[in-house]
């Protein structure tokens, strides 16, 4: 059967409809209005945003799939969701519901980490409250050598940890290895006691009273987000766990709020077996991640 000859007048301009959603979208309060709305085009018309322009016409049936798109965006679901994907770096995960989206923030901390695991040779790299595994499937595309491992406790985010270091490994990544279950669990990671070049994590972090946006506060869990009445409930107990899988000089990461510039780096100061503690700013010159250095109990005594 021939395809419908669609008459010209009825398409329409692919520019104006992208116009329009970012209206749409600015008014409904969504930070990057302009980029969504290109960022939900490229997705619908199966291409990259940056050649949107070469598709200057658009039929009525797409621009009404648009349209339902631009609706959802506008009440706040996550662009995320709404692509099925997140990016951090060069990894490129699935998310949706259950799970943390990677921001960009994060970017900055995996950059020091591969900057890090220079002239480590075969390096075991551990990342902590893993989430959709994308800081461990960047490291790994950094460095294809490396042993990493991935840590998560929430049975809900574990589908999409499993599914996207599937699809790395698939995709000729070295894979990644999984473990299920809760870091502060002895048992869970007890055979990498002294193992770990880097530990790496984004754990949750935001203070209980802290306004967010809808799409944090209705669509990220929860468990994921916030962290007690200082947010520090899970960095606490998760410095020691860190401290404790590092191999002499090996370096820890872990990301914070940026209410948390001075007060976690002061935390891991108050530890003897770590040392050059600094503490980061990401892309948006916040301050986002602590890291330091792990010395031998004989270095630490002479710290005192």
């Amino acid at each position: 059967m021939p395809g419908r000859v669609t008459a010209p007048g009825q398409r329409q301009s692919l520019r104006a409809a992208v116009r329009a959603a970012a209206v749409t979208l600015g008014q409904a309060g969504v930070a990057s209005p302009g980029v969504d709305a290109e960022e939900l085009a490229a997705h619908l018309l199966g291409v990259e945003r940056t050649r949107l322009g070469l598709t200057p016409l658009v039929e009525p049936d797409w621009v009404s799939a648009y349209a339902e798109l631009v609706a959802r965006r506008a009440e706040r679901v996550p662009l995320q969701h709404l692509t099925g994907f997140g990016y951090l770096g060069r990894a490129r995960v699935a998310v949706g519901p259950g799970v943390f989206i990677p921001r960009p923030e994060t970017e900055s901390m995996v950059e020091w980490v591969v900057g890090a695991l220079r002239g480590r040779q075969r390096p075991l790299v551990v990342d902590l409250c893993t989430g959709t595994g994308a800081i461990a499937i960047a490291v790994a595309l950094a460095r294809p050598d490396a042993r990493v491992i991935a840590v998560e406790k929430s049975v809900e985010a574990l589908v999409w940890t499993r599914r996207n270091l599937t699809a790395h490994a698939e995709s000729g990544g070295t894979p990644i290895e999984l473990r299920g279950g809760d870091v502060f669990d002895e048992r869970l990671l007890s055979d990498l006691d002294g193992a770990a070049d880097v530990v790496v994590s984004n754990p949750p972090y935001v203070p209980a009273a802290t306004p967010v946006e809808p799409e944090v506060a209705d669509h990220d869990p929860a468990e994921a987000v916030f962290a007690g009445a200082d947010g520090l409930d899970v960095i606490r107990p998760l410095v020691s766990v860190a401290a404790s899988l590092l191999q002499r000089d090996g370096w820890l990461a872990i990301e914070h709020d940026d209410t948390h510039g001075e007060t976690v780096p002061e935390m891991l100061r108050r530890r003897r077996v770590l040392a050059d503690v600094a503490d980061h700013r990401d892309l948006t010159g916040r301050p986002r991640f602590v890291t330091a250095r792990r010395v031998p109990l004989a270095a630490a005594d002479q710290r005192r």
